[in-house]
């Protein structure tokens, strides 16, 4: 089977979305399909890669980072000369017109979507705007042109359950068991602060704000902390200087490209926080449990959904809640929270995903 993934905004800094294309793209051909990867870049190339065939188009940069594809015939004809059996996109905007170019060839095409549009714009558009009936005329365009929608969680799959799309399928993504593991920690809880950490983009919607304002809460109420931030993006100047006025116990780490140094700062810490209250999966959560590491997520968004007793706790998107969530967990014996963290990790491997990928995208493939 030739399956051809389509992307926007998918760089070195692009997070959840990155890994998930690239660990679908490198589970396809290791199932012994061919794959390849059209996405934004300053102009045409192309690359054969042990995942396949790596293809940019021209698109221009949107934010430090990111690029999008705005003109999307440069896409069309690449999918022409690609002849693929299935096309699998990451976009819900410019790429989509692959859905109605697959339709008139009789090519499957398949939507991953990686964001809940009602959640994701709502901090970005005036409360006036009827955003959940705009959200949903978009969203019924989508699950009529394309042939499959996925979606990764039960919060995710919500807004396509809403206007009854018909070919709606829930497939969880997953975790790097080998990179993302416990490591065993040299000093006792005695002898060092209480180590938070925070991983994911630097932005309004993600509300990172609040894992700062419930670390400066723990050390208000007398509690040895310390954060490490882990990620970068439009609010990191803002959160740098609410840490250096408040005199918080934060580092700020920016974006760290290695996955293994992200995994041992998620496997060093006692309690990660994940305050995204419109996450659509959560891959953060998840790679902090395979590390080990509880959670403390919103009771909002998906996150929560990976969370089981002693893994983790759902509360309200608030300091005081956050707060009093992680001095929960840390009331847990340390090796109960950290093999129950790690068991639930142990759920999700990426091969399932790609299984569940696999089984949709072939579906009606000759």
């Amino acid at each position: 089977m030739r399956v051809v993934q389509l992307a926007n905004l998918y760089s070195p800094v692009s997070g959840g979305l990155r890994t998930a294309v690239d660990r679908l793209g490198r589970g396809y051909v290791e199932a012994g399909h061919r794959r390849a990867l059209v996405i934004p870049g300053p102009r045409y190339s192309c690359r054969r890669t042990e995942a396949g065939l790596i293809i940019t188009v021209p698109g221009p940069s949107v934010a430090p980072g990111y690029r999008f594809v705005l003109d999307p015939r440069p896409v069309l004809r690449v999918l022409g000369r690609l002849r693929p059996d299935v096309i699998e996109v990451s976009d819900k905007a410019t790429l989509t017109v692959a859905a109605r170019w697959g339709r008139r060839r009789g090519v499957r095409t398949v939507l991953f979507s990686h964001e809940r549009l009602d959640a994701i714009l709502a901090a970005r558009t005036p409360d006036w705007v009827p955003l959940e009936a705009v959200a949903d005329r978009w969203n019924r365009r989508l699950a009529a042109a394309f042939d499959a929608v996925v979606v990764t969680s039960a919060f995710a799959a919500a807004e396509f359950a809403r206007v009854d799309a018909p070919a709606l399928h829930r497939v969880p993504l997953g975790v790097d068991l080998d990179t993302f593991h416990p490591a065993p920690t040299s000093l006792s809880a005695a002898e060092r602060p209480v180590r938070l950490v925070h991983l994911g983009r630097l932005s309004t919607e993600k509300r990172p704000d609040l894992a700062l304002k419930a670390a400066a809460e723990l050390h208000r109420r007398g509690v040895n902390v310390h954060l490490d931030v882990v990620g970068d993006g439009p609010l990191s100047g803002t959160l740098r200087e609410i840490a250096q006025r408040g005199d918080l116990p934060v580092r700020f780490h920016g974006h760290v490209p290695g996955r293994a140094d992200i995994a041992r700062l998620l496997a060093n810490a006692d309690v990660a926080l994940a305050p995204c209250p419109v996450e659509s999966f959560g891959l953060a959560v998840l790679e902090a449990l395979a590390c080990g590491t509880p959670v403390v997520a919103a009771d909002r968004g998906a996150a929560h959904e990976l969370l089981v007793p002693g893994a983790g706790v759902a509360v309200p998107p608030a300091p005081e809640a956050f707060a009093d969530g992680a001095q929960e967990l840390l009331r847990l014996p340390a090796d109960h929270r950290r093999k129950a963290a790690r068991a639930r990790a142990e759920r999700y491997p990426w091969d399932a995903t790609v299984t569940g990928m696999l089984d949709v995208l072939a579906e009606g493939v000759s």
